[in-house]
């Protein structure tokens, strides 16, 4: 993830953030959903290693989708280790290792941290953003609790000393009866806490399109939005299945400290194939992060 925030559309990475198999702990993807894929995904391996070269799609350049493997450029994820079932407080923890097979200790500081871990259950629900801490033995860790059983998808994103965008994920089980969850609704706004927001734009398959996001708050348009990981608004955009990471870049300057602004946040987003996907809107306000979730369907 770049200085420009990304939809890998962390998205041109949510890359995505999108048939396909797994090389590890593979989510089953509905045929439904594999069959709405493009024609434009053939010849991507997407098994193991992400295939990062960029391709053509209708005259346009569309970087492959990203965060489907556990390696990529000789970086590999490590198992994941966490609590094993909801509600057991403990801590969740991993180690990368570099292309000699060493825990990797030297990160390139993007939006504002050395490495940021996006975590998601397969439905799409329980959406994470946070930041793990790194020993000095190379394992990054941070107090953890899960809220459901289900299966999870766990993206690393960072960039390494080679200066390389890496996105790297592995999926954990976490035990219990899962609960049925209805997709999430195509909607043009969604709420979160006192705040809505609103999303005008469309996605299509193999062109760059701008999506804008408006938060409001009773009604007003909120015009205190503060800077969070370098921008005034962070966006990751998983295709829905296999939960690919998409391509998407902020648009506009890095904001000053102490800056705001609002009511609107401008992305660059980039779909490499026609489908549902998930995005998830983080901003600040008061020192809070709030995230917004939404549907939105690529043509």
């Amino acid at each position: 993830m770049n200085a420009p925030l990304r939809i890998g559309l962390y998205a041109a990475g949510l890359a995505g953030v999108f048939a396909v198999a797994f090389a590890v702990g593979g989510v089953a993807v509905p045929e439904e959903t594999v069959d709405n894929w493009s024609a434009s995904d053939e010849g991507h391996d997407m098994e193991g290693d992400e295939d990062m070269e960029t391709g053509e799609h209708g005259g346009h350049a569309v970087n492959a989708p990203r965060g489907l493997g556990i390696e990529q450029d000789g970086y590999l994820l490590g198992e994941v280790s966490a609590p094993a079932v909801p509600g057991d407080a403990g801590t969740l923890s991993f180690t990368i290792t570099d292309p000699h097979g060493e825990p990797l200790t030297e990160y390139e500081t993007s939006h504002e941290k050395d490495l940021h871990l996006i975590v998601v259950r397969e439905d799409g629900t329980g959406f994470r953003h946070v930041h793990p801490e790194l020993g000095a033995d190379g394992a990054w860790s941070l107090p953890w609790e899960w809220d459901a059983p289900g299966g999870y998808r766990v993206f690393t994103d960072f960039v390494p000393p080679t200066g390389e965008d890496v996105t790297l994920s592995r999926t954990f089980q976490v035990d219990g009866e899962l609960d049925a969850t209805e997709p999430l609704a195509i909607a043009p706004t969604a709420d979160t806490g006192d705040f809505t927001v609103s999303l005008d734009g469309d996605l299509v398959a193999g062109e760059a399109s701008e999506l804008t996001l408006t938060v409001s708050r009773d009604g007003e348009p909120v015009t205190e939005l503060e800077p969070y990981l370098g921008a005034y608004g962070h966006l990751v955009a998983l295709r829905e299945g296999d939960l690919a990471y998409l391509h998407v870049h902020p648009e506009g300057d890095e904001p000053e400290p102490g800056a705001t602004s609002g009511p609107d946040i401008v992305f660059a987003a980039s779909a490499p194939t026609p489908g549902r996907y998930l995005l998830y809107l983080d901003f600040q306000v008061d020192g809070q992060v709030h995230t917004a979730q939404f549907a939105i369907e690529a043509r």
